[in-house]
């Protein structure tokens, strides 16, 4: 290549084989290295191609950071591997009658042959896959613990099923009544299927986010604190007609009992049927065939006309002994409470909209001011004084409440209660290409879980249509792996045939990430000490309520095991926006996808990495369509003359050199610091952009190259430049004549002597327009800047006497109004 001209693709091809060499980012495992540890963890990959403009923005961004604490003198682990198993990898299976391994394994090479090129500095001796049988063994060791500790079990109920997938999904996975994958609207069946017992660790989940505050996003902490959705109230217990078992309900508002008018159950809860009178068991099955029709989003719709049926019995209100209808309906879920409801129609609007349906008494018990809602049709939810409510007359919520449960615990009819949205973990997949579940079915033993000594419980050899859905897992089919002995009687038995969710795999992997090697169990606990938990994670706000609440739970468990000695695995988040294009997010049916890889091809990876640093703060999103990488490619081009400009020796003492360059390179130093460590990066390289252009001037029209302040100028810039753009940096520290990698150079200290300002540039301001600009002592009060303000040449002629009024904000502004 010209030795003067920037030439982004020959420098990939001279530093990328020498990175592989030269191993800059490997993590330190000896003892006696004195550097402080810090864990790095980036959003974990899925092979599902080659890498797009996603990974793009979220591995430029993490790697700002991790190379930033490199510099700092950190012993830094910054790991990478491969989220391997899932759907996508079965259903090209299927289309390509192959074996769901050949295209993951395929997509892994070629995705790390692109992270190598796009230049992240990964410790590339950390790498592990979760479809390997070394790493999934672990996980069917964790589930078998799980088991052993109540935490992992079985159970029928209805179950959210993805008809497209054939899978049943996690509450989590449902996003507005669709697969999160595959967008598909979700039904509900009746499975039994396998959970983790997450509901046990909800108050921790809850009351640990005190350690995260300040770390994470807010609107993360937020996003999982609704999900968990802990409530106070009370379970209330109601005696049902023909039934010796009373019927429990949960309710906020008990204070609100004497309101009850009538009892709705959910249409598809077993109570219905249990609970019907014979009669009307007809109605009820009709009924319940239409509901089983609607998502849970839409039965929930606020703005749904209200159906249901009468289930011919009555339930007994506690407190008053009133008979109240009970009904069957589609607004109450089966997994709420306890799948049923005291309605109180005056104070909440859905059972008012029922009530008003199907002509049910309306009863207010809580004056709030407001008018009648039988009359006027809304609801009153609010607070006020209770009335028509006996022994609570007079009392306001807080009290009411209070008295209300001394009442019902008194009579063995009621009890405070803790309740959560949050449900049980379902694990189990009816797809082939996961872990398969570590568990025996015996006729007469039960659920044996397969010896630690037999595991893993490998897949066995299908492929192309033997892995089609067919609402059962493919691996049913399997028979030869499915018939085993018993590990208990030696008698026939089955194994099971559904595979793990694949969060399962990413709810621990950062721990594996320490030794993936390691054999005597599924983390190296000692070396997990030392490294975790993660100092920083980088990744999409989307799985808020997914991966991140898993591995938090994940990691209470194992904290409670003894392996590990944190109870938060991620002290820090990042949360990166969306690459969109023209608005939209990318779409093959939209035609606006942009190709990664041809970016790096037409602009090269530096300039590329350097687009998405500075396009805006990092949660935002980026519209391709409004960036430029062939500006950054320009720029990158002018720091690249500077650092090859250079003709003052190595280890030349920058005291000697122009002041005025010291300082910029001195301020622009501190700045991009707290910067970098503030997570504004973009504004981190507006400041090194700013430090080419002074140093720029500096060869031209000032010092010259030979000045030593300009080679100051430029190593700074190289080093500072290889958060963003690593090729042209590394090439810049070379020619300016130093061994590589710049990873090495290490991060300069600012010289609080050359941060301290002569003087600041004071905008004048009348009626709002610009008149002048002073430059003042950055001390300066803000009545000697009045003075001077008003005293400007420049100023004086928009003034026809005394002004109304001056506002200075010394020593930057001064603002008058004539």
């Amino acid at each position: 290549m010209d030795e003067q001209v920037y030439d982004p693709q020959a420098l990939q091809a001279k530093w990328q084989p020498r990175w592989e060499e030269l191993k800059p980012y490997a993590a330190s495992e000896d003892p006696a290295d004195p550097r402080p540890r810090k864990y790095m963890l980036d959003m974990f990959p899925y092979p599902s191609g080659d890498l797009h403009m996603g990974h793009g923005e979220v591995f430029a961004i993490a790697d700002v950071v991790a190379r930033y604490w490199f510099q700092k003198g950190y012993n830094v682990l910054h790991p990478i591997g491969w989220d391997s198993f899932g759907l996508p990898a079965e259903n090209a299976a299927i289309k390509r009658n192959a074996h769901p391994a050949e295209w993951t394994y395929a997509n892994i090479e070629t995705q790390a042959n692109s992270f190598k090129r796009y230049g992240i500095s990964f410790d590339w001796t950390r790498r592990l896959h979760t479809s390997d049988p070394e790493y999934f063994r672990w996980n069917q060791w964790l589930f078998n613990r799980f088991f052993e500790r109540g935490l992992a079990y079985r159970k029928g109920g209805l179950v959210n099923w993805c008809p497209n997938d054939q899978t049943v999904l996690a509450n989590e996975q449902v996003v507005q009544g669709k697969c999160e994958r595959c967008g598909a609207t979700v039904v509900r069946r009746e499975l039994t299927q396998w959970y983790f017992k997450i509901t046990d660790y909800a108050d921790r989940l809850l009351d640990d986010m005190a350690q995260l505050e300040g770390g994470w996003p807010e609107r993360v902490l937020t996003m999982q604190r609704n999900w968990i959705g802990r409530s106070t109230g009370a379970d209330v217990r109601f005696q049902v007609e023909g039934r010796d078992e009373p019927v429990t309900v949960y309710t906020t508002r008990p204070d609100t009992l004497f309101g009850a008018t009538f009892f709705v159950v959910a249409a598809d809860a077993p109570l219905a049927a249990e609970i019907c009178a014979p009669e009307e068991l007809g109605a009820l099955e009709a009924y319940r065939a239409e509901v089983a029709k609607l998502t849970d989003i839409e039965r929930l719709a606020t703005d749904k006309e209200k159906t249901g049926v009468f289930l011919g019995v009555h339930a007994i209100n506690p407190v008053n002994g009133e008979r109240i209808p009970v009904w069957a309906a589609d607004y109450v879920l089966a997994d709420y409470g306890h799948g049923a409801i005291m309605a109180v129609p005056a104070h909440d609007q859905r059972d008012l909209d029922f009530a008003r349906k199907f002509e049910l008494p309306v009863r207010v018990v809580v004056h709030t001011g407001m008018a009648d809602p039988g009359e006027t049709g809304i609801a009153t939810p609010g607070e006020g004084t209770l009335v028509n409510s006996g022994p609570l007359d007079g009392l306001a919520k807080a009290e009411a409440i209070a008295r209300i449960i001394e009442i019902l615990e008194g009579h063995g009819t009621g009890r405070a209660t803790v309740n959560y949205r949050l449900r049980d973990w379902l694990l189990s997949r009816q797809r082939f290409w996961g872990t398969p579940i570590p568990i025996i079915h015996c006729p007469d033993c039960g659920e044996v879980p397969v010896p630690d000594e037999q595991l893993p419980v490998t897949l066995p050899d299908l492929r192309g249509e033997a892995l089609a859905p067919r609402g059962v897992s493919p691996l049913a089919s399997a028979t030869d792996w499915v018939n085993v002995p018993c590990p208990k009687c030696a008698g026939p038995a089955k194994r099971d045939t559904d595979t793990m969710d694949t969060f399962v795999d990413s709810s621990w992997y950062f721990l594996r990430y320490v030794d993936p090697t390691y054999e005597d169990g599924p983390f190296d606990v000692e070396r997990v000490r030392k490294w975790g938990p993660i100092d920083q994670y980088v990744g999409g706000v989307e799985h808020a309520v997914l991966h991140l609440l898993y591995s938090r739970f994940f990691t209470k468990v194992l904290h409670d095991m003894g392996m590990v000695d944190f109870v938060e695995p991620f002290l820090r988040l990042l949360n990166q926006g969306q690459v969109i294009n023209e608005g939209k997010a990318m779409s093959k049916n939209l035609g606006n996808g942009v190709d990664l890889g041809q970016q790096i091809d037409a602009y090269g990876v530096d300039a590329v990495r350097l687009t998405m640093v500075f396009a805006g703060p990092p949660e935002d999103d980026i519209d391709w369509a409004d960036v430029s990488p062939f500006a950054s490619q320009k720029f990158l081009a002018r720091a690249f003359r500077v650092m090859t400009e250079v003709s003052s020796a190595p280890g030349v003492d920058p005291a000697t050199g122009d002041l005025a360059l010291r300082k910029v390179t001195h301020r622009t130093l501190d700045e991009v610091t707290r910067l970098v460590e503030s997570n504004r990066f973009n504004v981190a390289v507006a400041r090194m952009m700013e430090l080419t252009s002074a140093t720029r001037k500096a060869i031209d029209s000032g010092p010259g190259a030979a000045d030593p302040a300009v080679r100051e100028a430029a190593e700074t810039l190289a080093i500072m430049l290889s958060l963003v753009a690593p090729y042209v940096a590394e090439e810049g520290w070379e020619r300016l004549g130093h061994q590589p990698s710049v990873a090495l150079a290490g991060w300069p200290a600012a010289d609080p002597a050359l941060l301290v300002l002569d003087s600041v540039t004071c905008v004048v301001q009348v009626a709002g327009k610009v008149r002048d600009r002073l430059e003042v002592s950055p001390d300066i009060s803000d009545a000697d800047l009045e003075v001077l303000a008003l005293e400007s040449d420049k100023v004086r002629p928009y003034l026809s006497g005394a002004p109304r009024k001056v506002i200075v904000r010394a020593p930057k502004l001064v603002n008058i109004v004539p």
